[in-house]
């Protein structure tokens, strides 16, 4: 599954996922994202089919913020296995599990305005747009603009 994703040409800008990885680069990137639970960075997992448990993809949940409250997700598909619904499923489902954790209220996705599956995903999985921030993240070596989504965990007080 790693070694697939490095094959997609935007995967590899957006992480540590070397491009076109080899197997030792793909199993150091796995080992990578194990070890974010335990240092405390956030929450790393494979995305399964569920017809064979195959691994089709990644998704991840990060506590960068978690102090205010705030995490941020991501996820990919391998390429030989979009548009199934797939991811919107697996945010979906980390969404959920999102909200087991004391004190988060909101997760929240940076998403390219082009990238149209991506951000179909984020609507299909509940999250809503609130705008564009231009020039907010470095991809590759180029500053770019990105569509902020978020989901936000429901109380009994309103917000």
């Amino acid at each position: 599954m790693a070694r697939e994703l490095s094959t997609d040409p935007y995967v590899p800008l957006t992480g540590s996922l070397p491009s076109c990885a080899t197997e030792q680069q793909a199993k150091a990137w796995l080992s990578r994202q194990q070890k974010r639970n335990r240092e405390g960075t956030g929450f790393s997992f494979t995305i399964a089919r569920r017809t064979d448990d195959d691994a089709v993809g990644h998704c991840g949940l990060w506590l960068k913020e978690l102090g205010e409250g705030r995490a941020t997700a991501g996820y990919a598909i391998v390429p030989s296995q979009r548009k199934q619904g797939l991811a919107s499923e697996a945010l979906a489902l980390l969404t959920e599990f999102a909200w087991t954790i004391p004190g988060l209220y909101r997760v929240t996705l940076f998403i390219e305005p082009w990238n149209v599956s991506s951000l179909r995903t984020a609507e299909h999985a509940g999250y809503v747009r609130e705008g564009v921030l231009a020039g907010h993240q470095m991809i590759g070596r180029e500053r770019r603009d990105m569509v902020l989504y978020a989901a936000i965990r429901r109380t009994g007080r309103g917000r």
